[in-house]
């Protein structure tokens, strides 16, 4: 069937077959044994060259636990950044590096919401990521050959996280057998009026992303009859999904009550409680110490073969 599709596009199109990709889009692509290995190491030392950071000491993790950098106003005494497009080329750049990289999806996250006003502190911490990645450039994602292809998932919010509006943080890690192949940080919409309302609507985030994944397996003939685990540290969230009568204080997430409860009726998806040192979901609503950040990253399914044994 390929070489039948590939001949039919040589007919339609002027091309050619270069064999198996190993290089796309500045994604490295390595297979093994143990399966597919995506990276983008030349990517990310050009970053840390254009930077002129190649000789920088590493650090351990991209941000600074407790930071506030968004607690940015007209009082703040750090001045603005001298030349905000070298800032906003960077964090671009930042962006696309976490293709590969779900370990950056908070700092990015954070970094992305200062453009407009990019001040000296910003780009502090821009360069602390660049100091981290020049510490692990050839780090990524493993997709294992020896995988189950059942989907599981972990949701996590970080309450009132923004400082300046006070609207929460909805995160998820999505693994298909133990590979990482899907993971979002995103500011939600509406403020929470708890932890328990914050963690409910990142289930019903993480809820709409295994519903598309069970549909795409589905085209591509692998069916996942059993319920997706979903994996949530908030006992709250929990009950209410699993609670058939609609609390009083429930009623303005009404909307993603029913998409979630609905989903567990229907066994599409098993809500599971995780302790809260084992959210892998954790690491990407906040800036967490060294000894946390490195434990649930090992724990991802990304791994750095360049990494001095």
């Amino acid at each position: 069937m390929l070489e039948k599709f590939k001949r039919h596009m040589s007919k339609c199109f002027l091309m050619k077959d270069l064999g198996k990709a190993k290089y796309f889009l500045g994604i490295e692509i390595a297979r093994g044994p143990e399966g597919m290995f995506l990276s983008q190491r030349k990517y990310a030392l050009d970053i840390v060259s254009e930077v002129g950071m190649l000789a920088s000491k590493p650090v351990s993790n991209p941000m600074e636990v407790n930071h506030k950098l968004l607690q940015v106003d007209s009082k703040s005494t750090s001045p603005f950044c001298k030349e905000p497009v070298k800032f906003w080329r960077l964090v671009g750049r930042l962006v696309y590096l976490t293709i590969t990289r779900p370990d950056l999806s908070y700092s990015v996250h954070v970094l992305s919401q200062v453009m407009h006003k990019a001040r000296e502190e910003h780009w502090d911490a821009a360069i602390r990521v660049i100091k981290y990645v020049k510490g692990s450039p050839g780090q990524g994602i493993l997709l294992r050959a020896d995988s189950d292809l059942k989907i599981r998932a972990f949701c996590d919010s970080d309450w009132c996280g923004c400082s300046r509006t006070r609207r929460s943080l909805s995160a998820y890690m999505v693994l298909l057998g133990n590979s990482p192949v899907a993971w979002r940080t995103k500011k939600q919409d509406t403020v929470s009026h708890s932890s328990a309302e914050s963690g409910y609507r990142a289930m019903s985030d993480a809820l709409k992303e295994l519903k598309w994944l069970k549909r795409l397996l589905a085209d591509l003939c692998v069916r996942h009859e059993e319920p997706m685990d979903l994996y949530c540290d908030s006992k709250s969230a929990i009950y209410i999904a699993a609670n058939p009568v609609f609390h009083e204080r429930t009623k303005h997430i009404e909307k993603d009550c029913h998409s979630v409860r609905d989903a567990v009726k229907a066994k599409l998806i098993a809500t599971r409680h995780v302790r809260t040192n084992e959210q892998l979901a954790d690491i990407l609503t906040k800036a967490l110490g060294s000894s946390a950040f490195h434990y649930l990253l090992s724990k991802f399914g990304v791994c750095n073969p360049h990494a001095p044994t």
